[in-house]
C-alpha cells in the first residue's frame, strides 16, 4: 500500500525515547515532515508487534537500542493535499522508550538526531499532540 495517497489509514508507532530529563527528537529526511523533528518511528510492517516497531524504527533512525516501557497514547496525523484529497493517514501509536545501548547517530529516513531539553521543545513548533506526548514521557516515574 502507498504512503501517499492510501486507501486505508496506516498505523505508526512513535519512540518517546527520554534520558536524564532529555527527549529525543529526529529531523525528518523525508516526507512526510521533511525537515520537521519529530518522534523516531514508522509505520508497522505486517507481522510485526507495535513494540518490536518501535524498537526497529528506534535502531534505524537513532542507532540505539531501547527497551520499549509503555504505551503513552494513541494519536491521528491526516495531512490533505491542496485539492482536499488526503495525502497521508496515520494512526500513531507512541511508546515510552529507554536507552539501552548503541551509539547516538542519524540514520535510515532521518537527517539528524539530538536531546533536548524541556525548554527547548516551544521552539521545534511540534505538533499540540507530539507535545503532549513528549510531556507524558518526561513525566514518567525513571524507574519504571
Amino acid at each position: 500500500m502507498s504512503r501517499e495517497y492510501p486507501d486505508n489509514p496506516l498505523v505508526g508507532v512513535g519512540a518517546v525515547i527520554v534520558q536524564d530529563g532529555r527527549v529525543l527528537l529526529i529531523r525528518r529526511g523525508q516526507a512526510p515532515l521533511l525537515g520537521d523533528w519529530s518522534l523516531p518511528g514508522g509505520v508497522l510492517e505486517c507481522g510485526e508487534t507495535l513494540r518490536e516497531a518501535t524498537i526497529r524504527e528506534a535502531r534505524e533512525e537513532t542507532g540505539l537500542v531501547v527497551e520499549s516501557i509503555e504505551m503513552l497514547g494513541v494519536y491521528e496525523r491526516i495531512i490533505r493535499a491542496e485539492d482536499g484529497r488526503t495525502r497521508y493517514h496515520y494512526v500513531l501509536i507512541d511508546f515510552l522508550c529507554r536507552p539501552l545501548a548503541g551509539n547516538l547517530k542519524a540514520g535510515s529516513d532521518a537527517a539528524d538526531v539530538r536531546w533536548f531539553a524541556p525548554e527547548e521543545l516551544p521552539g521545534l513548533k511540534l505538533p499540540a499532540d507530539t507535545l503532549e506526548v513528549i510531556h507524558r514521557g518526561l513525566q514518567a516515574p525513571a524507574d519504571r
